[in-house]
């Protein structure tokens, strides 16, 4: 057999049942095989999109994913949804067809491994046809750590040949998740024991830890938060805040700051999520992970704690002694939780003009036509909130945040793959005119498709976030700021439905979409007014304090 066609299909042995991708001679026959072999393909229209297609997919249904792309440019292509997928810590695979070293003078010449190496990602390749299903198999069990990894496929090893009896070699078992030290479960059980006000904060580190870490908090009579990758982990208990940091609306920020010990399970505790230190200020902070690496990455903290977020909670909650009044569980909090916890119920004077909506107005009209069952996606921008806070989430399967490289125009490719993850809930992007207009052509994708994607274009006719940051020193704009585009009718000509919303009564277009079946996605023209935006005020500030 073809070392192509077995690496292809091991791939798939080993559980890769999703592949994004766009054909070209280095990586067709090893995209075939996975076909083949049972893995279901998506073709992008362009290798950027078929990245961030495998992101969205693999962050949704927590498994490896393939990305695979020719060699060369099509890796080039690529590369920033490597880079989002590295920061987001997703199990993916991008397999790339590769230039032998033995042919520098090629046209698709580069050195690949190690323009993935300088994103983060870890880069092997198949060395020769005798190593080539071991290589290979490296390579997974990396990747479903959530490290992830270019699978280079030089071409002349791809076309040797092995002697396979079709069984993928068996990967090594999975390290056991570490459990906590007797000392750090003491420490903890102390300090909130001591604590009139916990908070308990989720981050992508806790996903699967859901039961556990409600029976902490409630325990220790903490409260829960969650960064803003894992929104929707807490979805379900009344004592959720929802999430901790820029997104986190005035009132709950008043909860977080008022908690009197933080402890971060599988959190980082970035600058957006500390909002630059506002949130924690002095606060005693206990940060809990299976990764050493990320312990005071992004802030000090007051105590580490090495260990599998389920399993401390579990340990820690067995310890606590039961308390003796309700911690910061009080009536004040259930009142003020009630009553604030949405953004739509935040107060605000809905700004008005001839001929844009204000889009905290359509965010929140969005949000109560949109069916529960939804998987929203974010893209980068000052209009960010309306989608990533205003719109509610069912749970964190339901949220999808390429926000890690914070480059614009992610979204759109990022929640078909999230689509293909979630197929009976509706999808939901939201974009800037300014990413929108960087990414349209996987449109084409959508359609081909039939997804019943609901795209909203915040469309400013701007570059958004620099017109506020620069605007207000009297500098020219020009540069940013562009002729009014009709969106809607690009839409129309991609094969989608296409309507322009300039006040709330235009919604009905999605109205009538929503009665119907379904079958190609709808694109929102929305045309906004453009104002310095709740994230614009945290977005070009310094280092964390």
């Amino acid at each position: 057999m073809k070392v192509s066609e077995a690496v292809g299909r091991a791939l798939v042995q080993w559980g890769v049942d999703q592949v994004f991708g766009v054909a070209g001679s280095g990586n067709f026959e090893v995209t075939t095989a996975m076909v083949d072999a049972g893995a279901k393909y998506v073709s992008a229209r362009h290798e950027g999109g078929a990245a961030s297609m495998a992101d969205g997919y693999a962050r949704l249904a927590r498994k490896v994913t393939v990305a695979s792309v020719h060699q060369g440019p099509g890796l080039t292509n690529a590369l920033t949804g490597l880079a989002e997928a590295v920061k987001a810590h997703t199990p993916l695979i991008m397999v790339a067809g590769e230039t032998p070293a033995t042919m520098k003078t090629s046209n698709f010449w580069i050195d690949q491994a190690s323009s993935a190496e300088a994103l983060g990602a870890v880069a092997f390749r198949l060395e020769s046809p005798a190593t080539a299903l071991a290589d290979a198999a490296r390579a997974f069990t990396l990747a479903r750590t959530g490290q992830p990894v270019l699978l280079g496929l030089p071409l002349d090893v791809q076309a040797g040949e092995i002697d396979w009896n079709g069984t993928a070699p068996e990967l090594p078992t999975p390290a056991s998740p570490p459990a906590p030290s007797a000392d750090a479960v003491a420490e903890l059980v102390s300090r909130l024991s001591a604590a009139q006000r916990p908070l308990v904060v989720g981050g992508r580190g806790a996903f699967g830890a859901h039961d556990e870490l409600v029976r902490l908090a409630e325990a220790s009579g903490a409260l829960l938060a969650t960064s803003a990758m894992a929104r929707g982990l807490f979805n379900d208990d009344p004592w959720n805040v929802d999430v901790m940091g820029g997104f986190a609306n005035e009132s709950m920020s008043e909860l977080i700051q008022g908690a009197d010990l933080i402890v971060a399970f599988g959190a980082s505790l970035n600058r957006w999520t500390s909002r630059n230190g506002e949130l924690i200020g002095d606060t005693p902070v206990i940060q809990v992970d299976a990764n050493r690496a990320a312990f005071s990455l992004h802030r000090p903290v007051t105590t580490s704690v090495i260990g599998d977020a389920a399993l401390v909670a579990v340990a820690v909650a067995a310890a606590l002694p039961a308390r003796g009044d309700a911690g910061y569980r009080t009536p004040e909090t259930a009142e003020k939780l009630a009553t604030g916890r949405l953004w739509r119920d935040q107060p605000f004077e809905a700004r008005t003009a001839d001929d844009r909506i204000d889009p905290r107005s359509l965010a929140v009209a969005l949000d109560e036509l949109l069916p529960n069952e939804r998987v929203v996606t974010a893209d980068a921008g000052s209009h960010t909130e309306y989608t990533a806070m205003y719109l509610q989430v069912p749970d964190d399967r339901g949220y999808c945040l390429p926000l890690g490289f914070q480059c614009i125009g992610l979204a759109l490719a990022s929640s078909i793959g999230a689509a293909v993850a979630q197929p009976d809930r509706l999808p939901v992007a939201g974009i800037g005119d300014g990413g929108f207009m960087m990414s349209l052509v996987e449109l084409d994708t959508a359609v081909r498709l039939g997804l019943p994607l609901v795209v909203v274009v915040y469309n400013d006719s701007a570059y958004g976030a620099e017109v506020h940051h620069f605007g207000h020193s009297g500098q020219p704009l020009d540069i940013v700021e562009f002729p009014d585009t009709d969106i809607a009718a690009i839409a129309r000509g991609f094969g989608c439905d296409g309507i322009t919303v300039r006040s709330l009564d235009d919604l009905s277009g999605l109205r009538d979409w929503l009665d119907g079946d379904r079958t190609r996605p709808i694109v929102i023209d929305a045309k906004t007014i453009s104002f310095p935006s709740w994230v614009d005020a945290h977005a070009f500030v310094g280092e964390p304090k």
